[in-house]
């Protein structure tokens, strides 16, 4: 374990075998950070010129970082963050309250996620991508940046709050998806969509109103707010 000596640790922060937290690393009470993780990883700079400095990262209160988890310098983490194990968070990404990373999962940097978020394992965010709120990402998803590679100048897909993205979906390129979406399994994504809509297909196209969709009771599925509350901030209202 290497912890710098211009890093800061609260309360009960709890560090791991073989873990090194470098300079300008910020890291709240109450978190843990498990064996063999990298927190404030320099980046490119570090290699290309003499006087580089660890740009400032910060991982807010009751952190679960998990075993080979690395962490970029530059990162701005809030409160509440859990990742599973091997997550790469690149520098310059900015995440929100409670959110969750799964296992595998690689964060390409230059990212913004809002609070609540979750990705499952195995996803993939390219740079200068953007989720709102509440977003779902599920299992083997992959975001793209570059519809024409290779492209000198890129920007990822931005999701609105709430919306659910299936297993294996692909979005790529410069498109923004509306609130409250439901993007199914296995679909691809190459353009712009409104809020509320149901995405099926290669490419994928709008179905319907996800408030059209109804269970066997006839109750409406979505906004799923209404039915789901596990780990929400509503779970007790």
């Amino acid at each position: 374990m290497h912890i710098s000596p211009l890093a800061k640790l609260g309360k009960n922060v709890r560090v791991g075998d073989q873990t090194v937290i470098y300079d300008n690393v910020v890291i709240g009470d109450d978190s843990v950070i498990a064996n063999n993780c990298v927190i404030g990883e320099p980046t490119s700079s570090y290699y290309e010129r003499d006087n580089y400095q660890n740009e400032p990262t910060f991982i807010g209160s009751n952190a679960l970082i998990r075993s080979h988890t690395i962490v970029y310098a530059g990162c701005v983490i809030g409160n509440g963050i859990s990742t599973g194990h091997r997550v790469t968070l690149r520098e310059n990404t900015t995440i929100g309250n409670h959110c969750k990373i799964g296992t595998n999962s690689d964060l390409q940097g230059f990212l913004e996620l809002g609070d609540y978020c979750q990705l499952h394992s195995n996803v993939h965010l390219c740079q200068f991508s953007k989720l709102g709120n509440y977003v779902f990402i599920y299992p083997n998803t992959v975001f793209a940046n570059d519809t024409h590679p290779p492209t000198e100048f890129v920007k990822g897909p931005t999701i609105g709050d709430f919306t659910q993205i299936g297993v294996q979906s692909s979005l790529i390129g410069d498109i923004t998806i509306g609130e409250h979406c439901l993007i199914a399994a296995r679909s691809m994504v190459v353009k712009s969509f409104d809020d509320f809509s149901l995405l099926i297909g290669t490419p994928a196209a709008r179905k319907t109103d996800v408030r059209e969709l109804k269970d066997e009771h006839e109750k409406p599925l979505y906004p799923w707010k209404n039915r789901f509350s596990r780990g929400m901030p509503w779970m007790n209202d």
